[in-house]
């Protein structure tokens, strides 16, 4: 009779668990120095290997050999608790019998010897599930129980064990295992069972897994059983139900070209081909996830489970995004996903949500729009709709967006843009950076930017762009901004990383006058005077002397 894969190639020994080597170590050095407890709490989530960690200690203390650390495997005991009908070993499902009647039946079952083995071993599965009642009938003998008793509760859910049976054993905390741990050993099954599949097609089970083995191993059995002896990464997506990269990135070039048309499409799409619209919404939320991560920590990282390809793929595309952006359409898209759990019309809910991602790529940040009043210009220049992260020869030219205000203001007049260098020049020498960055800047129209830039001390290293600028230029040093004027001189994107601080302004010390006049200084001021004209509303209430 054919056995599932998870089951299979169950870890029998503690050499051949991956992952939760916090466990390992700490059990394996309790019975080598023989300080064994009477009860355990396995505690975390499914398929990380409490219940196999849980018969590993049963063989350990029952091996014939034992108790060891390294159980025969051969003899009568470990061979009966491998096959799950040894005697002395009893498993109880307490989703099935968590009731007072059962606890009561397992405290008399303590009183006696074990048959045969050293140890009479209960491994009591989903315990969280036992009703209070039970529990306290079950307190004092897990408490004193005899000494050839050991106890081992397995849970998803530690928090809901009462304290009073928690503080009575050592708890455990299993964790979600590594992404690469989880690739390894699909490596091995799949060789062992004679199966060729593609590093991306065994990515893709291990992202269906979520750190849990099990889960990804069902997935694997269910690939086989699909796609015969030869596993493409298309076909398992299909049978998962899980979105590809490329499909994902729809909503990222749609949001790169602000095209609302195009989000509207991509939901009719969805519908017409009858996929699960709360389901692309969290694949969505984890692709923006993924995007952000890549953004923060670059390709290459443990921290987004992914092959090394997509990787680098997502380092590609958030390249065309601020950190900003990414947060804000995680967190829409989250929001969106919540709302999709409780809507009688999830179509017109993905629809709506994803128009508000359009829109939000739109906002201008408050800090650029009062930026731009000291700039000299008259109005507010617009947000840049994020760029593809490959070279381009085009000349892209930036849009104009009025800050609101009570009298119309007349528009500064564009300037020429730069013409970019062939994507196969060299980027300019770290000397050159901030002479070239600033003419870059000045001739979009960023004069407030460039300004920022004229003050900073820029260097690169290994492919990125460090910008060391006092604090007094904060407002001024849009990242957005930045990422455009280095697109059109290096003609490939970069990252950058702002520093503030540490920095000596070029500017000359402002003259020291008495504090009387602070507020009659301040209120002249020209930048000042400029905000009180567009905003004849606006009230100026409190002045301080920041150098006091």
């Amino acid at each position: 009779m054919y056995q599932v894969i998870a089951r299979k190639y169950r870890p029998q020994s503690f050499g051949e668990l991956i992952g939760q080597e916090h466990v390992r170590t700490t059990l394996e050095n309790a019975i080598a120095q023989q300080r064994i407890a009477h009860g355990y709490i396995f505690s975390g989530q499914r398929g990380t290997g409490k219940t196999t960690v849980a018969r590993i200690l049963a063989r350990c203390l029952n091996c014939i050999q034992g108790p060891t650390a390294t159980p025969c495997g051969v003899c009568s005991s470990c061979l009966e608790i491998a096959q799950g009908n040894a005697m002395d070993v009893i498993e109880i499902d307490a989703a099935s019998n968590r009731g007072i009647n059962e606890m009561r039946e397992l405290r008399e079952n303590v009183r006696f010897r074990p048959a045969r083995d050293r140890y009479k071993v209960f491994i009591v599965d989903e315990a969280h599930q036992i009703t209070s009642e039970a529990f306290n009938a079950l307190l004092k003998t897990l408490e004193e129980p005899p000494e050839w008793v050991v106890f081992i509760l397995c849970t998803t859910e530690a928090h809901k064990i009462p304290t009073t049976i928690a503080s009575r054993c050592q708890q455990f905390s299993f964790r979600s295992v590594d992404f690469e741990e989880v690739l390894q050993r699909m490596r091995e099954i799949c060789a062992k069972e004679g199966i060729e599949a593609d590093p991306e097609a065994l990515s893709v089970l291990a992202q269906a897994g979520e750190g849990s083995v099990r889960d990804s191993l069902s997935a694997l059995d269910q690939a086989i059983a699909c796609c015969g002896a030869k596993l493409d990464a298309a076909e398992v997506r299909g049978l998962l139900g899980m979105f590809s990269l490329d499909s994902l990135h729809e909503v990222t070039k749609a949001l790169a070209a602000q095209d609302s048309r195009a989000m509207l499409d991509l939901v009719l799409e969805l519908d017409r081909n009858g996929r699960n619209l709360q389901h692309f919404c969290r694949e969505l939320a984890r692709y923006f996830r993924n995007l952000l991560v890549a953004k923060v920590a670059g390709s290459n990282t443990r921290l987004i489970a992914a092959s090394p390809r997509e990787q680098e793929r997502l380092a590609e595309i958030a390249a065309g995004f601020s950190e900003e952006d990414l947060t804000r359409y995680l967190q829409l898209t989250l929001d969106l996903f919540k709302e999709l759990q409780f809507s009688l019309q999830p179509r017109l809910h993905l629809e709506i949500g994803l128009l508000r991602l359009v829109q939000a790529g739109k906002l201008l940040p408050i800090e650029e729009a009062l930026a731009s009043l000291g700039s000299g210009g008259g109005s507010a220049p617009a947000k840049p709709a994020a760029k593809k992260p490959t070279p381009t020869s085009e000349k892209p030219t930036p849009a104009e967006k009025p800050v609101p205000r009570s009298a119309p203001m007349t528009a500064p007049k564009a300037t020429p843009a730069l013409d970019p260098p062939a994507p196969t020049a060299s980027a300019p020498a770290p000397d050159a950076w901030r002479e070239r960055l600033h003419a870059a800047l000045l001739e979009l129209g960023m004069q407030f930017t460039a300004d920022a830039i004229e003050h900073s001390t820029v260097t690169e290293a290994r492919g990125e762009l460090q910008f060391a600028t006092p604090d007094e230029f904060r407002l001024a040093m849009n990242e957005k901004d930045i990422l455009k004027a280095v697109q059109k001189i290096a003609g490939r994107p970069m990252r950058i990383k702002i520093k503030f601080g540490g920095l000596e302004s070029n500017a000359p010390p402002a003259l020291s006058q008495p504090p009387d006049d602070v507020s009659e200084r301040a209120l002249s001021h020209p930048e000042v005077r400029r905000f009180q004209e567009i905003f004849p509303d606006a009230q100026v209430r409190v002045v301080r002397n920041l150098k006091e």
